[in-house]
């Protein structure tokens, strides 16, 4: 799989920029500021329809504009499909394929598969549960593109369960609607989670591989999955154990007013030796975690038979020579890699392919593959 075009539209500081892509590694060099992150961010929003830098899309509009225009074509298995996204602020966001609207945005996912390693990686390891929840469901959402529908429903019952509690607080709500959405939350949550336990059933091997391989030095990576649900979980009896456990909390919720079993409650347990990694790892393994985290995402892809794009967001300033030598060596496996540096020392050197230059509002290429006499502007 790889991307052979990247076009955008209004999309953060970009009025319009245009890349023609290739297989192998692709180089995005400017100082901070000039939008390289925003090209790779563009490519990652084709691949999930959300960004790693926000939590919503109004940010990804450029100031003044009404809207943003990403579009992508995208070549997998000799079939090439050409995606648009319109982001709209206030509105539903629109899709097409090959020209024709799509009934739900979601439905584009699958078509691109990225993996993007990022300076905000740092949040899986020392940032709260839900930075961790994301990132789980983001990858069983492009393992599996029918769980974003899964997670949609999740998160849609849990709005509507969480604002009777609150009601219920005040002693203003009519509380007989209450199983009724116990009953919906346990369905949805036992879906979700049976989905995030087989996740990390298959990526704790491949991110513990990593780490060795990264930070060999160090004491072993392990992952486990804590649930809201205490004990054991029986993994065929998910939704019953759900709902016994809301019963067995009905009260505190409703004194709290919020929703308190689920999977909205949940961690990725990030373990270091015997002791958690958040904490106490240090900031080179904290950097190491995160890093062995995105190269399992991409390993667990590739087992799929699914060849994920691989995006390195200036990343290369922050990592010592262990880990940049890991990290070129899963990107030699690649079939595309794009990647961003504020300066073309930091990119190693074994990265070769085309370049091109960011600033003042274009993209310039300056390579095709050793070939520096080539200079071609974009955008």
């Amino acid at each position: 799989m790889h991307l052979r075009r990247l076009a955008v539209e209004d999309f953060r500081s970009w009025e319009r920029a245009e890349l023609d892509l290739e297989p192998g590694v692709t180089v995005l060099v400017g100082s901070n500021g000039v939008g390289k992150t925003n090209l790779a961010e563009a490519i990652g929003y084709v691949a999930t329809l959300g960004s790693h830098r926000v939590a919503n899309d109004a940010p990804l509009i450029r100031r003044g504009a009404e809207r943003a225009i990403v579009r992508a074509q995208v070549v997998h298995q000799g079939r090439e499909l050409f995606v648009e996204l319109e982001i709209t602020a206030g509105r539903a966001n629109r899709a097409r394929v090959n020209r024709a609207p799509v009934l739900r945005p979601r439905e584009i996912l699958g078509i691109l598969r990225s993996v993007l390693f990022a300076p905000e990686d740092l949040a899986l390891v020392r940032g709260d549960p839900g930075e961790r929840r994301r990132f789980l469901d983001d990858l069983l959402v492009a393992r599996y593109p029918r769980y974003a529908g899964v997670r949609s429903d999740y998160d849609r019952v849990l709005r509507q369960r969480s604002a009777l509690l609150k009601t219920a607080r005040n002693r203003q709500a009519d509380l007989s609607t209450l199983e009724v959405w116990d009953g919906h939350l346990a369905r949805h949550g036992a879906a979700l989670l049976a989905g995030r336990l087989e996740l990390v059933d298959g990526i704790a091997p491949h991110a513990e591989k990593a780490f060795s391989e990264v930070a060999p030095t160090s004491d072993p990576l392990s992952l486990q999955y804590k649930c809201s649900i205490p004990g054991e979980l029986d993994r065929a009896a998910l939704e019953p154990m759900l709902l016994d456990e809301l019963a067995q909390v009905r009260r505190q919720e409703i004194e709290r007013g919020v929703c308190l079993v689920g999977p909205h409650r949940d961690d990725l347990v990030l373990g270091l030796g015997e002791g958690p990694a958040k904490g106490y790892a240090s900031h080179g393994e904290s950097w190491a975690i995160a890093l062995s985290l995105r190269l399992a995402s991409y390993r667990l892809l590739k087992a799929d038979d699914v060849e994920p794009v691989l995006i390195l967001d200036d990343v290369f300033a922050e990592l010592d020579a262990q880990r940049r030598r890991a990290l070129c060596a899963v990107a030699a496996e690649a079939e595309q890699v794009i990647v961003t540096a504020a300066v073309a020392e930091d990119v190693p050197a074994q990265l070769t392919g085309a370049r091109f230059a960011v600033g003042g509002g274009t993209v310039v290429r300056t390579t095709t593959g050793d070939d520096p006499s080539d200079v071609q502007e974009n955008g």
